[in-house]
């Protein structure tokens, strides 16, 4: 199996999507499958290095990986390039608003994994390569992949999917799994005054502003509340000055990347975990939070949000930032309900594994291999 991703997990902007695929690939490889990746380099990657049996190869920055990734695949159907030794039965081309086109090199082998869809991040990049971003995932991809199967991690993705033109009966929704807490963290003692945590790459869609413009708007109510940033990326001086042009500094903590024990360390003293971006396929730091009973509140319109939380039952769902800040209240006011919601949030954490994942992605696989394509919840 070939796995084509614009990162990996060592990335220093790596988030979710690319854990989501790494973890897969772990897990069939355990199983037997001879899994490559190929993904971009960054300062201090190896070209090549094995990653829980993942064979990891690496070329290009954010643009050029995907034309040395399409190099290397049409060179190594003459046995040369660095994926010379890579005989794929399928390969997953995971589209992060561009595909990498495998389909040209390995026609209907090819499978399309698609987080969620990015008409709101696009314009980020500018005019141009915003329409252009655009037009490639909304029109020229469809076209492209219409005989092709697709992934995507959740139902509104699938919808959103479906709205581009995308056959429903080809998009298998496979979720994403979770990696389980340290055992020692989830007994850990939670904050004695109110915390709110954060946990995502900074980036401007994730929108992290409206998280630091929540506290600041509660501060005055709740003199005591924190908040806790956990994660890096190119935007974090950015909120670094507006939370001081808020006046907040000393309530926000921006702990930038850390390892998994200390991640966990931050969530388990958290009562709440706050999840402001503009658009998501799953967000796996909302199952991430859950594990520690601490329940997410995030934007209804972010789309994969409406998946992973059951509003009103293990997290809240808002629209826009009077309601954000208004439910925020609520929950650090009413320890009750946000213990009846976090102690829902843990238990439905437990639903996911990456071994469940990986089994799930491992059926839609192996119906590309035999010539079917496979659509719903697997």
């Amino acid at each position: 199996m070939l796995l084509l991703c614009w990162r990996d997990t060592g990335h220093p902007q790596g988030g979710g999507s690319e854990t989501y695929l790494q973890r897969i690939g772990s897990q069939l490889a355990a199983s037997g499958v001879d899994v490559t990746l190929r993904t971009a380099r960054y300062p201090g990657a190896p070209r090549r290095e094995v990653i829980d049996g993942v064979t990891v190869s690496r070329g290009g920055g954010d643009y050029g990986v995907y034309v040395l990734a399409g190099l290397a695949m049409v060179a190594s159907r003459f046995g040369v390039g660095p994926l010379r030794r890579v005989r794929p039965d399928v390969v997953i081309d995971s589209q992060n608003g561009i595909p990498f086109m495998a389909r040209l090199a390995f026609g209907r082998r090819a499978v399309l994994l698609v987080h969620h869809c990015h008409r709101e991040q696009w314009p980020v990049a500018g005019r141009w390569l915003g329409a252009f971003g655009w037009f490639v995932e909304s029109v020229l991809s469809p076209w492209a992949h219409r005989r092709n199967q697709y992934v995507t991690v959740s139902l509104p993705s699938a919808r959103d999917l479906a709205d581009l033109g995308v056959d429903p009966g080809h998009v298998a929704v496979v979720r994403n799994g979770l990696d389980r807490a340290p055992a020692d963290t989830l007994a850990g003692v939670r904050s004695p005054t109110p915390r709110l945590a954060v946990l995502s790459r900074l980036v401007p869609h994730k929108q992290i502003e409206d998280a630091l413009d929540a506290v600041a708007d509660l501060l005055p109510r709740l003199p005591d509340l924190h908040l806790d940033v956990v994660g890096g990326g190119w935007w974090e001086e950015r909120l670094v000055d507006h939370a001081a042009q808020l006046g907040i500094t000393d309530a926000v903590t921006f702990h930038g990347h850390v390892g998994e024990r200390a991640k966990h360390e931050v969530l388990q003293r958290s009562w709440v975990h706050v999840l402001t971006s503009r658009k998501e396929g799953w967000a796996l730091a909302v199952t991430e939070a859950a594990q520690h009973a601490v329940p997410t509140v995030g934007y209804r319109s972010s789309g994969g949000l409406t998946d992973s939380i059951v509003d009103g039952v293990t997290g809240v769902l808002v629209d826009g930032h009077a309601e954000l800040v208004s439910r925020l209240e609520q929950l650090l006011c009413d320890h009750v309900l946000r213990d009846q919601l976090g102690a829902k949030a843990q238990v439905r954490s437990r639903e996911f594994s990456w071994p469940q994942s990986a089994e799930a992605m491992r059926t839609v696989l192996q119906s590309v291999v035999d010539g079917r394509l496979t659509g719903g919840v697997v």
